[in-house]
C-alpha cells in the first residue's frame, strides 16, 4: 500500500472543496474537529483542510496541525478507500498536543470507517428486500 500523500490523494480545487460540503455522506465531529466525508469513485480517498486564522491564530500551529493530520491520514488511508474528507478545525484545537491530535484523528478515521461500513451494509441489506 502506497502511504505517500501525493496531489491525487489531495483535493485541491474550491469545486472538489464544495462537492463535499453540499453532500458529505458522513460526518464525524468532536470538540475541536468536524470531519466531513462523501464518497468519491477513485480507488483512493483525498483529503482537504480548513484550519482558519480564526480558529487557529499562529501560523505555526495551523502548520503543525496541518502536519499532524496528514501524517494521520497517510497511515490510515488503507481504511478510507473511496472517500473525500474535509476535516474542519475549530477552536482550542491549538491546544492539543502532537499526540493527542493523532490520537483524535486515529479514532475519527475509524468511525468514518465504521459508519461507512454500516452504511454500506444497511443499503446491501436494503436493496436485496427490494
Amino acid at each position: 500500500m502506497d502511504l505517500g500523500f501525493g496531489r491525487e490523494k489531495r483535493l485541491l480545487t474550491p469545486q472538489q472543496f464544495k462537492a463535499v460540503f453540499d453532500s458529505a455522506t458522513h460526518k464525524v465531529s468532536s470538540k475541536h474537529v468536524l470531519l466531513l466525508a462523501r464518497d468519491n469513485q477513485l480507488e483512493h480517498p483525498r483529503l482537504g483542510l480548513v484550519i482558519g486564522k480564526k480558529s487557529v491564530k499562529l501560523a505555526v500551529e495551523r502548520n503543525r496541525i496541518k502536519r499532524q493530520i496528514r501524517e494521520s491520514f497517510r497511515h490510515n488511508q488503507s481504511i478510507l478507500t473511496g472517500v473525500d474528507c474535509v476535516i474542519v478545525a475549530r477552536r482550542g484545537i491549538a491546544d492539543l498536543s502532537n499526540i493527542e491530535l493523532r490520537q483524535q484523528f486515529d479514532k475519527m478515521w475509524k468511525r468514518l470507517a465504521r459508519q461507512r461500513l454500516a452504511a454500506d451494509q444497511a443499503n446491501s441489506t436494503g436493496q436485496t428486500n427490494a
